[in-house]
């Protein structure tokens, strides 16, 4: 029989947003917030193995003192490049590669101040590979995707924020699985310049943190536009409860998050309405699968032609897979994918945010795999703003995360939104 008993890993996690606070008012300093990261990985990171590699320690015993986000820890997931780090992608093709330059997105993290404390765990070439990392709330279940190490780092308190990327689903279901909030704004809006592509029409750059208010204080500073949550909640959302053709596929644990949601917001002011899938969004949903195919294939055609016996034989499978997908299918995918875009901002006629699950259910046990990105899909093949709010855990402490979506370019409605569903969320 199955292990169910919660068991957790790690320290609480570190709000992002109660850290800078500590430093502007002069209770704490970048240097001691530093340590006490380095110390907490090292204490903690056994058992979690959430980083592949950690930063050299001259880098945690002399951190930046100047800058917006100087004394905060961050991960990094192993797919950007770090100049003063190996970034091996997850492969063994790659074992030793040292990138001579940052990845746009962490240089620019340097700049604000941060610490780079590591590079967290991927699968190889952030798909299809079993990684060492734990889910903090549940050792024996997975704790998501590619972005698993960046994932857990945060909810195990080992650092208050993270780096991810998602192809498909693999900043939002992670989040979901390890109980923190994770962001994926809209496509570009951070740069993924030295992010190892799989997919360029798809690959997005994303970020953890503890929760809404943290990761919208950290998609502020690294992107420059104004997202960080402020006083006004502004709590009359007209939200769409974006109804798929798969929902049949939710855990009964998820459909209660997913109502207890819907009713907290709307228990604020907000209004509900369904919104049912149209043919046009669930083809274009099926559509975000071809185009990752084939764009992988593409985009590792070298490592699979002259190292594809070191590949672990899932990516080698879909490789194939994707090589096998005629040009002609993927431009009559690339077809369904502009009119599924069309067809999301029209649904935005309708309504302010969509809020949907942010996956099938809690994590599955870990020799079930790492969970299926079918209710992540759509949204990044749109490329609109997602982020994944914490809403509750199953009986068993397995932790559940709800979507709040907005139309492409309205990153801060969709995190001020979800700022609000979390606040409320915590009152019920």
């Amino acid at each position: 029989m199955q292990d169910t008993t919660r068991r957790t890993l790690g320290f609480p996690p570190v709000s992002l947003e109660a850290l800078l606070e500590r430093i502007g008012t002069g209770r704490s300093t970048p240097a001691r917030e530093i340590g006490e990261a380095h110390a907490r990985i090292l204490a903690a990171d056994r058992e979690v193995s959430s980083f592949s590699r950690l930063a050299p320690t001259e880098r945690f015993a002399a951190p930046a003192t100047a800058g917006p986000l100087a004394g905060v820890a961050l991960g990094v997931k192993d797919m950007f490049d770090t100049f003063d780090m190996v970034t091996d992608y997850g492969s063994p093709i790659h074992a030793g590669h040292q990138p001579p330059a940052d990845a746009a997105l962490v240089a620019q993290a340097r700049a604000l101040g941060a610490t780079i404390a590591g590079k967290t765990v991927t699968t190889e070439f952030a798909f299809a590979s079993e990684v060492p990392t734990r889910n903090p709330h549940h050792p024996d279940h997975t704790p998501g995707a590619s972005s698993a190490g960046s994932a857990a780092a945060v909810a195990a308190g080992l650092v208050p924020a993270a780096l991810g990327s998602q192809t498909a689903g693999s900043v939002i279901r992670p989040a979901s699985f390890c109980g923190v909030a994770g962001f994926k704004p809209s496509f570009r809006l951070l740069p993924t310049v030295g992010l190892k592509s799989f997919a360029w029409s798809l690959d997005t750059a994303g970020l953890f943190a503890a929760g809404v208010r943290d990761v919208a204080l950290l998609a502020d500073h690294l992107s420059g536009r104004p997202l960080r949550i402020g006083d006004d909640d502004g709590s009359h959302f007209r939200v769409g409860l974006y109804r798929s053709m798969i929902d049949a596929q939710l855990h009964p644990a998820m459909l209660d998050a997913w109502e207890r949601a819907a009713h907290a917001l709307e228990a604020c002011g907000c209004t509900l309405l369904d919104i049912e899938e149209s043919e046009t969004l669930a083809v274009a949903r099926t559509a975000q699968e071809r185009i990752q195919l084939f764009e992988g294939a593409v985009s590792l055609l070298h490592e699979y032609r002259h190292h594809g016996e070191r590949m672990n034989a899932g990516l080698r499978a879909i490789l194939a897979e994707g090589a096998a997908v005629p040009p002609g299918d993927y431009d009559q995918a690339r077809r369904a994918a502009r009119a599924g875009r069309r067809e999301t901002t029209r649904l935005f006629d309708l309504c302010d945010i969509l809020l949907a699950p942010s996956a099938p259910g809690p994590a599955p046990h870990r020799d079930e795999g790492m969970g299926d990105p079918a209710f992540n899909r759509l949204w990044t093949l749109a490329g609109v703003p997602c982020v994944s709010v914490p809403a509750g855990r199953t009986e068993d402490g397995l932790p559940l995360g709800v979507s709040v979506i907005a139309r492409f370019g309205q990153d801060a409605k969709a995190l001020a939104a979800a700022a609000l569903l979390e606040s409320r969320l915590a009152l019920r």
